[in-house]
């Protein structure tokens, strides 16, 4: 005797919330590669609110997914669990960059000299290389509140003459994983060296654009460094990544030439 095995129906709910989630995952990996490619930075993140606004859809499906599954015993509690997951994976990086908005203040120009801060290159080639464009200086007052968020953002002293200084920061800015765009060693009337690079961020590659100032002293050399976020919203702490990169490598590169020297 034959028996009739009637199979449970699937859930659709549960259906739809990986669909959405795989496509959510689409959709960001898209902005990712595009904000790589030059994108500007509020185009990509209005891609990637895009893909956290069907992710937000995906988990919501899921969670009717479970509920239509715990009262009718359908099929599909798996596949309902792996696009919330895949969904809330998707929400971790907003929900950090979120969070970094909130606990950082609205600074997006960051300099180790208040009172004068290092001025960008106006060449040819600097300005190409950042769209034609050149970070503008902020008021006085609004430098006066880096005091209060960032008092460990110093100008650096070396204890080495300007040509030694300066090789050890252009190998110090190429350690950052920086691209300079524009460079003048110490010498001539000044006696000032500059470097103009621009920075990315690791993930979306966001660019900054940074700017260091080579000031001979007696017996040492001077460094001052601004970095300014070219998203005018928030730079998601990204001027004070910098900082910290360059003077990590910059003192890397003069603990090894003095290691060298002995």
């Amino acid at each position: 005797m034959r028996r009739l095995i009637v199979e449970e129906p699937y859930s659709k709910a549960a259906l739809l919330s990986w669909r959405l989630a795989a496509f959510s995952v689409a959709v960001a990996l898209i902005g990712v590669v595009v904000a790589r490619g030059g994108l500007d930075p509020q185009a990509t993140l209005a891609v990637l609110g895009g893909a956290v606004g069907v992710a937000a859809a995906a988990i919501l499906s899921a969670l009717a997914a479970f509920v239509v599954i715990w009262r009718s015993g359908r099929k599909g509690a798996g596949t309902a669990a792996a696009g919330l997951f895949l969904a809330l994976l998707l929400l971790a990086y907003p929900a950090y960059l979120a969070e970094k908005v909130m606990r950082f203040p609205r600074l997006v120009d960051l300099s180790t000299d208040i009172l004068d801060p290092p001025a960008f290159s106006l060449s040819r080639q600097a300005l190409a290389a950042r769209g034609g464009s050149t970070p503008a200086n902020i008021p006085a007052q609004a430098r006066k509140r880096q005091l209060v968020a960032y008092p460990q953002v110093q100008p650096i002293l070396l204890d080495l003459d300007a040509p030694e200084a300066y090789a050890a920061i252009v190998k110090a800015v190429t350690k950052s994983g920086w691209k300079i765009i524009a460079q003048t060693p110490p010498g001539g009337r000044s006696g000032v060296g500059h470097i103009d690079a621009i920075a990315r961020s690791l993930i979306l590659g966001f660019p900054c654009d940074v700017t260091l100032r080579i000031r001979p002293l007696a017996g040492q050399t001077r460094v001052d460094m601004r970095s300014v976020s070219r998203f005018a919203l928030s730079d998601f702490g990204a001027n004070q990544r910098n900082v910290e990169v360059f003077e990590g490598a910059l003192t890397a590169e003069v603990d090894k030439a003095d290691q060298a020297g002995r």
